[in-house]
């Protein structure tokens, strides 16, 4: 089962270093990410996702490689690939994985304009490298699917990783 972690931070810059940051301990398999977004709220009070990947390319090119296979056996190939290509680009652009979007915008608006913050979808970590990397960033933990206790052992890991 994986844990979801919204950290706010005080703008764009750091959460997106934060992201940055994530992704380069991920490939060195200190943690397995599900879902990382990157949530501001800008000046103007409006709510911008910055998603890390797309499914809409990955669904088109499969899409369009099984179209291709099955127009191989009616003699089109390249109106198989062509149909298949649009199939799975529409069904790529409207499914959504991870963490919701919609949850996300909600918190999003209880930060302050300016702000951003980091949704995590971890399915798994290294604790004792992980925390100490991104708590060197700061953040405030506004949400997790932690119990309180672990929660709490949390925030004493990050407030060690400040201090460290």
């Amino acid at each position: 089962m994986s844990n979801l972690f919204a950290i706010a931070y005080p703008d764009l810059a750091t959460a997106q270093k934060v992201r940055d940051e994530t992704i380069g301990l991920q490939k060195q398999q200190l943690i397995d990410l599900e879902d990382i977004v990157v949530v501001e709220r800008r000046d103007d009070g409006k709510i911008k996702l910055h998603q890390a990947g797309s499914t809409t390319g990955l669904a088109a090119a499969s899409g369009a490689l099984w179209g291709g296979v099955i127009g191989l056996l009616f003699f089109m190939p390249f109106l198989g690939a062509a149909i298949g290509g649009a199939t799975g680009a529409a069904v790529g652009s409207s499914t959504d994985l991870g963490v919701d979007d919609d949850f996300m915008r909600r918190v999003g608006e209880h930060l302050q304009p300016g702000n951003a913050a980091v949704f995590l979808l971890v399915r798994s970590a290294t604790a004792d490298k992980v925390v100490p990397a991104l708590a060197r960033f700061g953040g405030e933990i506004i949400q997790t699917s932690l119990s309180t206790e672990a929660e709490e052992h949390l925030r004493e890991m990050l407030e060690a990783g400040r201090s460290a």
